[in-house]
């Protein structure tokens, strides 16, 4: 799907931080994680459907939690490296990805969690460009935290191929190829 606002893969029981969606906070109250909203220069925006059965749309990704008592001190930066691109997305899970423990390098700091979904930007002015180009993956940490991370920012572990051996150092792709 290619819009500003589209569904996950599949919708998720998440905690949602009340000071966000109430007049008068409650703490962390459950809700379903059904959609995104994708607005230039912002972090993704959540859209949830509350337990009285309302909807609240473009939540940061720092309202949301797999825990009702998530990490405390949760900041943008660690919850997201890059701001969206456009309003073109297409999420997606990978199979071979479902479920897959992985490591999140969040602003700086090292970080466990397990694959949820990934969204790919499409028809802005960064995606084309191969150097620029990336696809969020969005991963529930083991702290009860979301984190949305280029690839470049996590290392997955699937016992029966990957041999744990550090951040490797890659260079970044800068070119297209053509067979014509």
């Amino acid at each position: 799907m290619n819009t500003l606002v589209g569904p996950l893969p599949r919708h998720l029981y998440v905690w949602v931080d009340s000071t966000y969606t109430h007049r008068q906070p409650c703490g962390w109250v459950p809700a379903v994680w059904f959609g995104l909203v994708s607005y230039p220069g912002r972090v993704w925006g959540c859209t949830v459907m509350l337990e009285a059965g309302s909807i609240y749309r473009n939540l940061p990704p720092t309202a949301i939690a797999f825990d009702p008592d998530p990490e405390p001190d949760w900041s943008l930066p660690q919850a997201q490296t890059w701001d969206c691109y456009g309003m073109g997305f297409s999420a997606l899970e990978y199979p071979y990805l479902a479920g897959l423990r992985c490591a999140a390098k969040c602003a700086g700091e090292d970080f466990q969690g397990s694959y949820l979904f990934t969204v790919a930007p499409v028809g802005d002015a960064f995606s084309a460009y191969p150097e620029q180009a990336k696809e969020f993956f969005f991963v529930e940490l083991t702290n009860g935290r979301l984190t949305i991370q280029p690839t470049n920012h996590l290392l997955f572990d699937e016992k029966s191929f990957t041999k744990p051996a550090g951040w490797p150092v890659l260079q970044r792709q800068n070119q297209t190829y053509h067979c014509e």
